[in-house]
């Protein structure tokens, strides 16, 4: 049997493989898709295994690669954490390579997919390369291959000027964060090995560091902001509901159900395990941020009316519950607190599986609704449920668990971070007990927005009558897609009926970073009922309340379809109207509005209304036309002055081209003149 470090080595190494394949058989388009996307799924599942297996035993592994810069070579490592983070990166992976088979007919003789194809693989073998990384540069390497490739593929369509757009800022924000990351590992190489030499800039030197507490929170808040700006944490969020709806679908439900997660990834790592023990301080802010990314995030996504952004406002939200658990971790591992610090943990990680899968699901379900109608406007949609048959239940089980539902896996984990709010005893410092319960009052809040916004997604899409203004023949997508859908769905409510197992497999990790474990407790009554410290505090049986409601809905449909001839159909009642139409349903503007109302605060909002006049005569209007507009404030506030003042200065500078050989000259005489006065 191959080792799990040996399994998730040929996985990228498959990966790199099926991309320059990719590139040598651009001649044939049809192949190409079935064949890549096929051994992409292969090569996913040998990564899954590899990574399953890493935590599953407990195992680290690690090799030095001669490769590099001069005494600089490449440093492995494949530790329970990163073996977690591949198996979510190779699971999503091969649901999303199959679905890619189907999908990516749809560009056939409309444009090349051979581009698509080779990044899509790199942009995979990025990801696992930033998993396995055990020094700065060999990271750094990884991190820049994952964002240009992720790059690529956002920049796909080029022929929009949206999606240029979104592509620039992206890769923008993209190579700040990077920045940071990089002067974050720079201060923990130094104080490792000296600031005259270079080889403090291992891992494994960095943990051995004696670093001042002032220096190792510098080197944490400088990580943590390189790493949030690729996670999409408020307010370095304004890439993300650009870049996603821009992207190939299947693409966006691995940039928001995976690529996300390494940037948590990198918040775990160097504030664990490179750096230790974290201070409390640190985990109170990444509590307060992921406060603020959850509540807002939502907010932003229910006013969209695009329903591949009000998924990538969704990631927003769903990185701020990770982070509130990440943060409470933190916290707890402080203060001593090993279970808890654990169960914050457990719950961390529980999300960011179940997140991975259900936004996954989403994204392919958007991807199949905008397959079908070539329509992301929610607005122009409606009554898909009688079109798209295996969609429409196959999105809804996608919505349940993001609305953290019982039976699907979102409640379990959000169950998880609401135990570790209230299962918290009196804490030293006013400070952190104002947190903790004002914590599980937002997060409450959160769940109660997230639940509203996907009975809109779901109702305006699927359900009442098609709201487009020409009627669009509709028909359900091909197998392979709704294969993808179906096994993403089906892992939606496994990982919420089964949630003992899953917490059984993933306790390595909190074990090895905060010393402590819940897969014991757990468990302790049995795979029916899930009891995260003791039973006396707190339990939930997944299984018996799944039992339950299949019993009811059994019983039901029994009572009300098996009799013959009981069931009397008939119209609707129209509530007086003769004729029902589409523009009498509700819209995603109009069922957002409340929100809008109370909430409004937080938006540049403006909203008109002008009359058309029949005749011109003022006096019998023939129309209202109702225009509104919602923007960001932290775009408005924070980016839209840095762009407006570097377009400004770019035009001042170029002033200075003249196209005249004199004029360079010129400059060039000025230039050394000025050397040779300062020298």
């Amino acid at each position: 049997m191959p080792s799990p470090f040996e399994l998730v080595s040929a996985s990228i190494i498959a990966f790199l493989c099926i991309s320059l394949v990719s590139a040598l058989f651009a001649n044939h388009q049809s192949i190409l898709v079935k064949v890549s996307s096929a051994l992409s799924a292969a090569a996913c599942l040998v990564a899954v295994s590899g990574g399953f297996l890493a935590v599953l035993e407990g195992s680290t592994e690690a090799m030095v690669l001669p490769i590099g810069l001069p005494d600089m070579p490449f440093y492995m490592r494949l530790d329970p954490l990163a073996g977690f983070f591949v198996s979510l990166v190779g699971l999503l992976g091969f649901f999303v390579s199959v679905y890619s088979i189907g999908y990516l007919k749809g560009f056939l003789g409309r444009r090349s997919v051979t581009p698509l194809m080779v990044f899509y693989n790199i942009f995979m073998a990025g990801m696992l390369l930033v998993l396995v990384s055990d020094d700065a540069y060999f990271f750094m390497i990884a991190w820049e291959l994952m964002a240009v490739s992720s790059f690529f593929l956002v920049f796909f369509e080029d022929e929009k000027v949206q999606n240029r757009r979104a592509a620039f800022i992206y890769i923008l924000i993209a190579h700040v964060g990077a920045v940071l990351i990089l002067l974050s590992f720079g201060i923990m190489a130094g104080f490792a090995a000296g600031f005259e030499s270079f080889n403090g800039y291992t891992f494994s030197a960095m943990r051995t560091a004696d670093m001042p507490a002032v220096w190792a929170s510098i080197a944490f808040l400088l990580a943590f902001a390189g790493f949030a700006a690729k996670a999409g944490v408020i307010p370095l969020h304004v890439w993300l509901p650009e870049a996603h709806p821009a992207a190939p679908s299947n693409v966006s439900a691995l940039m928001s159900g995976v690529m996300l997660k390494t940037a948590i990834y990198g918040i775990i790592r160097v504030g664990f395990d490179v750096l230790g023990t974290p201070e409390w301080w640190w985990g109170g802010l990444v509590l307060v941020l992921g406060l603020f990314s959850a509540v807002l995030g939502i907010l932003y996504a229910l006013m969209q009316s695009d329903i591949k952004k009000l998924l990538a406002y969704s990631s927003v939200e769903n990185i701020g519950i990770i982070l509130i658990a990440v943060g409470l971790s933190m916290m707890f591992a402080y203060l001593k607190l090993n279970t808890l610090a654990a169960l914050a943990m457990a719950a961390a990680l529980y999300h960011m599986l179940n997140h991975a899968v259900f936004k996954g699901l989403l994204f392919m379900g958007a991807g199949a609704v905008l397959h079908a109608t070539h329509e992301r406007s929610m607005e122009a949609l409606g009554g898909l449920i009688h079109k798209m048959k295996w969609t429409a239940p196959l999105f809804l089980a996608g919505c349940l668990s993001a609305s953290a539902l019982p039976p699907f896996n979102g409640f379990v984990s959000e169950w998880l971070i609401f135990q570790s709010f209230l299962l918290t005893p009196a804490l030293p410092g006013r400070l952190i007990n104002l947190l903790i319960p004002l914590g599980a009052a937002v997060l409450a809040l959160t769940a109660a927005l997230a639940a509203r916004g996907f009975v809109k997604v779901f109702g305006i899409t699927f359900l009442g009558k098609w709201r487009g203004r020409h009627d669009t023949h509709v028909t359900e997508v091909n197998w392979p897609m709704r294969a993808g859908m179906i096994m993403a769905a089906l892992s939606c409510l496994l990982l919420g009926i089964f949630p003992n197992y899953v917490i059984g497999w993933l306790d390595a990790v909190p074990m090895a970073l905060v010393g402590g474990g819940i897969g014991e407790t757990a468990k302790a009554s049995g795979w029916l009922w899930l009891t995260p410290v003791a039973s006396e505090r707190a339990s939930y049986s997944a299984p018996l309340v799944f039992f339950w409601m299949v019993l009811v809905v059994g019983a039901l449909y029994l009572i009300f379809r098996a009799r013959g001839g009981v069931v009397r159909r008939a119209p609707a009642w129209d509530c007086g109207f003769e004729k029902m139409t589409s523009r009498m349903q509700y819209t995603a503007t109009s069922m957002s509005m409340p929100t809008r109302r109370i909430f409004g605060f937080f938006f540049s909002i403006k909203e008109a209304v002008t009359v058309v006049w029949r005749d011109g005569s003022g006096i019998f209007p023939e129309k209202f036309l109702y225009r509104l507009r919602v923007r960001d404030h932290i775009w408005n506030l924070g980016y839209k002055p840095v762009s407006e003042a570097s377009f400004w200065l770019a035009r001042k500078v170029g002033r200075l081209q003249h196209g005249r050989i004199q004029i360079y000259l010129l400059y060039s005489f000025i230039t050394l003149v000025v050397l040779l006065v300062f020298a």
